[in-house]
């Protein structure tokens, strides 16, 4: 029968004797394994300067210098540290334990492997010579000539390599003179440092911080290197400010080979009930157009307890080429106008209010003056209701100043008090409504002889009335429901072509419009009708899941009078009918899912609208997505986007958007990704239209990403993400 290893708890004392060393009360005991039911567990649960021996034997020699030796395996536990070793000395003097041979330390975030280590019980500062290392909290591992670690867990190296690959395998690997990793901000930093891939140096840095962690830590970001055919060469290299827990900045000097050194700024803050950011982008000296460049753009909010929120957006521009020059993409390039406005508002259960000041600024040079938005200086909505027995009582109210350089402004009046006569049941409602819209005017810059306080009222009466019927299918677990709504509404004829449009458009018809009352959107106009619009919806649902399987609805509108109001420049409507509009969404698959809406007229007036889109993904890694979209004398786009396997570890991506109205791709990019248990490679060339007018531009983008380190070369993982719906840049 073997021998049963000894136990010892000792206490550090804090009283000093003689000889001026610190004591350590021990209590001994023959006892079970460390971890089970020790008498001494308790000790240590009470007092966290406890250190738990279990050792094989024990030699103690006393007198002026008291030391202590351990031998036959040594395991010691303080507090949620524990430590191993074949053999252990004991110095008071030094308040030191000195581990020796197969030395072993663990803690909730380190592993260490060495061959000598001291444990300074005092200070709680521990010393390893020739050790290995791993980090619980993630993959990165290496090796050091010194390693120490503090009672808070952060680790300091000398003549250190360090990688997240996992052992036997060292596809990158950080050398260097010294590293600091603070495993409880997750952050390391590190001195004269060398990056090695695949064995070849591939950089050198005299200091960089990295995460191990998503801690955030003020920096060097990783430099970002890309090309294009319209601004060359380009190299971002972003330094990330730690301003303050709610406050930080990035910095970022970007070099143009073909245009000049571009600063970009971006300040974020966020208080108890502030938050926003501040983006400020200048480039002294554009070499092309040999003028500065600029960019601005502010957005603040305010949530305030009474449910007062308050909204700022500020964005300007320096001149209508800018997004196009060095915006990146088509759908920056393409914008027309910014918007600038202060926003103050107020949601309760009956009552909403919003104030604001709003601009524009016009950025396309083809948008004439007199077709430019208006400023709205000021703008006051209010809209409220009230439950009065049976009845509801609401009120839409707008007092709107439009300002604009060219052509007529003024204030506009609005006004629409409202009465319903709600009635409900299961599955059921009915809701008669009679309404009154009135509107004043009082205009400036009115040709001779024109109005300058036209008034309209028109009477509005409706019917809006429906059914949910609902079955339970073959399958028990799914039902189906079926929907139809009937919206009558009657508007008499009122002569408004004396009044100015100010903010007020023909939008497309589709499933909202479609149970609109008003086939104009904006208060310039309120169209003359007596219609009918009928619609029905069925969905199939899976009870287990909640899952909507499967959505279908189809609507149209019915006229019985032609339209005489109409906007200038435009006739009206003698139509019959509105076009029929259809929507339909599939789920039945989990792998699948098919959307498609479509707008057609009736007789040879054949398709309006179309858009349809397809997306099969089995895995997460494996996305087809197409999609069509068109519009009659507009547009007629297919678009064919993937991310696939083609190997173990290659991957094949890129997407593919033509035009066949222009027959021409507008974009489309291919590449390659390759992913190894440590690292990740990202080749993509790209060719799309960068221009208003059509110009196109190139690029060609590659990353190196370095897990749970960094990243080289352009974001390229940014272009996917955006070009390919549901695909994730997160390497596994």
């Amino acid at each position: 029968m073997s021998a049963k290893p000894l136990i010892f708890a000792c206490t550090l004392l804090a009283v000093s004797h003689a000889h001026g060393a610190d004591e350590l009360s021990c209590r001994t005991s023959v006892s079970k394994p460390l971890l089970e039911d020790s008498p001494f567990n308790t000790v240590i649960a009470d007092n966290p300067e406890t250190i738990l021996f279990e050792l094989g034997s024990f030699e103690m020699r006393l007198g002026e210098n008291p030391t202590a030796s351990m031998t036959g395996g040594v395991l010691l536990r303080r507090d949620d540290k524990l430590a191993a070793a074949e053999a252990a000395r004991y110095d008071p003097v030094q308040r030191a334990l000195f581990l020796e041979g197969g030395v072993r330390y663990e803690d909730p975030r380190t592993q260490i492997r060495s061959t000598l280590a001291e444990f300074g019980y005092g200070t709680g500062r521990i010393r390893f010579e020739g050790a290995s290392f791993s980090l619980g909290s993630s993959s990165g591992r290496g090796a050091a000539d010194l390693l120490e670690i503090n009672e808070n867990g952060t680790l300091s190296l000398g003549g250190v390599e360090y990688t997240t690959c996992p052992p036997g395998s060292e596809d990158w690997l950080l050398q260097g003179k010294s590293i600091v990793l603070d495993t409880q901000k997750g952050v390391g930093t590190a001195k004269n440092m060398k990056l090695r891939f695949q064995n070849v140096p591939i950089l050198y840095l005299p200091y960089i911080s990295f995460p191990i962690g998503d801690a955030r830590k003020s920096g060097v970001l990783t430099p970002e290197i890309g090309t294009s055919g319209r601004s060359g060469n380009e190299i971002r290299v972003p330094y990330y400010w730690n301003i303050a827990p709610n406050y930080d900045a990035t910095i970022t000097p970007r070099l143009l080979t073909s245009r000049g050194l571009q600063l970009e700024t971006h300040f974020r803050y966020l208080t108890e009930r502030n938050s926003g950011g501040i983006t400020a982008d200048y480039l002294p000296d554009d070499s092309v157009v040999d003028d500065s460049r600029r960019q601005i753009r502010f957005n603040h909010r305010t949530l305030w307890n009474n449910g007062w929120r308050g909204v700022v957006n500020f964005r300007e521009v320096s001149d209508s080429q800018y997004f196009e020059d060095l915006g990146g993409s088509l759908s920056i390039s393409s914008i027309t106008h910014l918007d600038r406005h202060v926003r103050f508002d107020y949601y309760s259960r009956h009552l909403s209010f919003i104030a604001q000041a709003q601009d524009y600024q016009t950025i396309d040079d083809a948008i004439l003056p007199i077709d430019e938005p208006y400023r709205r200086l000021p703008q006051v909505v209010v809209s409220a209701t009230w439950p009065v027995g049976p009845f509801k009582l609401g009120l839409d109210s707008e007092v709107v100043n439009f300002d604009r350089d060219v052509g007529v402004t003024g204030w506009r009046f609005n006004a629409t008090p409202s009465l319903e006569a709600p009635i409900t049941g299961a599955g059921w409602f009915f809701t008669p409504a009679v309404s009154l819209d009135h509107t004043r005017y009082d205009l400036a810059d009115t040709l001779p002889g024109e109005t300058v306080d036209p008034t309209r009222t028109v009477p509005i009466t409706s019917v809006d009335t429906g059914l949910v019927l609902e079955r339970t299918m073959a399958d028990a677990n799914r039902i189906q429901t079926i929907e139809p709504r009937l919206l009558y509404v009657n508007i008499p004829y009122r002569d408004q072509d004396g009044l100015p449009v100010f903010d007020t458009i023909t939008p497309d018809i589709n499933l909202v419009q479609l149970y609109r009352k008003n086939r104009f959107l904006g208060g310039d106009r309120i169209g003359d009708t007596e219609q009918v619009s009928v619609g029905v919806t069925t969905r199939v649902l899976d009870l287990d899941s909640g899952r909507e399987m499967m959505t279908a609805t189809i609507g149209q509108t019915r006229y019985f009078s032609d339209r005489d109001v109409a906007l200038p420049g435009m006739t009206a409507s003698t139509f019959e009918t509105s076009d029929y509009i259809a929507l339909v969404r599939f789920g039945l698959l989990r792998n699948v899912n098919f959307d498609i809406g479509h707008q057609w007229g009736t007789g040879d007036q054949g398709t309006t609208k179309s858009e349809a889109r397809l997306q099969y993904r089995p895995a997460t890694n494996r996305i087809v997505n197409l999609a069509y979209r068109f519009r009659r004398d507009s547009l007629e786009q297919g678009d064919l986007s993937w991310s696939w396997p083609v190997a173990s570890s290659w991957n094949f991506v890129g997407r593919y958007n033509y035009s066949f109205r222009d027959q021409e791709a507008l974009e489309q990019f291919f590449g390659l990704e390759y992913e190894s248990c440590c690292w990740g490679l990202r080749l993509v060339s790209r060719r799309h239209i960068s221009t208003r007018d059509g110009t196109r531009d190139s690029s060609i983008g590659l990353q190196l990403v370095l897990k749970g380190m960094t990243s080289v070369g352009t974001a390229a993982d940014k272009l996917l993400e955006r070009g390919i719906l549901g695909y994730s840049a997160d390497l596994r």
